[in-house]
């Protein structure tokens, strides 16, 4: 049974059960994500409030199995099964996502060293969130500066992009990363720990009762997170911009079949997560 993950793994090995891992992460990210995009908005002034994503499902899983696969896996399901099955899949804008989620993830979750530690974990999940969504408001506020994205006012807030990014940040982070992201997860993560690790042939994390979060700070994922931001940007802006080399894939098949369309991206990665769950059990011991 291999660990989940040590000190002197590379970030790129990857194995039989990292393949399980990532199509099992992929698909619960994609079913989640598709979920969340029929769930209603609702404006309370100028603000329109609604659910980003159930964030505790993937940061949860990224912390059982603590690989950068696992946290790779999070933003390739919500392409797959969130855009391309869709039909809204925009390469270059995808890039964002695939750049930034995983290091902030996978940078968070090592910073987990006591899984027994509920103020730890609350911690780790809104950290996981609040590095993703603090990068993506730079990102949108200098497309806004460099002149790639107009200015969407929104009335009764000031014109200020700041202003706007520091709102949007602060409502995602309450509702996306508390309502839907630490309070599950301080559920969900004790539920499963050292339950589902073994199923897919990994080792749970053991850490060590009273360690600090200090002590999990990787100076090669904290790197990481800092060359992804110019990227991503960069990818985004081109992708604002037009022109760039791009694979852009967009039916749009919500608007030729309507919202019932939903129900194809649902139903396959539920399909596709059910299927790795069943061969993940049914592994002889």
């Amino acid at each position: 049974m291999s660990a989940t993950s040590t000190a002197s793994e590379s970030w790129f090995t990857f194995d039989k059960q990292d393949m399980m891992v990532f199509i099992l992460v992929m698909s619960l990210t994609g079913l989640q994500n598709a979920v969340t995009e029929i769930l209603p908005e609702f404006t309370l002034g100028p603000l329109e409030l609604g659910v980003g994503e159930f964030v505790f499902i993937p940061v949860v899983l990224v912390l059982l199995f603590r690989t950068y696969w696992a946290a790779l896996a999070v933003p390739v399901g919500e392409i797959v099964f969130g855009e391309i099955l869709l039909g809204e899949f925009d390469g270059l804008g995808a890039m964002e996502g695939v750049l930034l989620i995983p290091v902030c993830y996978y940078f968070a979750a090592k910073l987990l060293q006591d899984p027994e530690n509920t103020t730890q974990l609350a911690l780790v999940v809104f950290l996981a969130e609040g590095l993703e969504e603090f990068f993506a408001m730079f990102i949108d506020i200098g497309k806004v500066y460099v002149g790639v994205e107009e200015l969407e006012a929104v009335p009764g807030l000031p014109e200020s992009i700041l202003v706007l990014e520091a709102v949007d940040l602060v409502t995602q982070m309450v509702i996306t990363g508390i309502v839907f992201g630490v309070i599950p997860a301080l559920y969900l993560y004790p539920k499963l720990h050292g339950k589902v690790e073994p199923l897919l042939g990994m080792e749970p994390y053991e850490g060590e009762r009273g360690a600090s979060m200090w002590r999990g700070f990787s100076a090669k994922a904290f790197l990481a997170m800092l060359v992804a931001f110019p990227l991503a940007f960069v990818a985004e802006a081109a992708s604002e911009v037009g022109g760039a080399i791009n694979v852009v894939w967009e039916p749009e098949f919500l608007e030729v079949y309507g919202q019932t369309f939903i129900a194809v991206p649902i139903a396959v990665s539920a399909v596709v997560a059910a299927v790795v769950w069943y061969r993940a059990t049914q592994r002889p011991s």
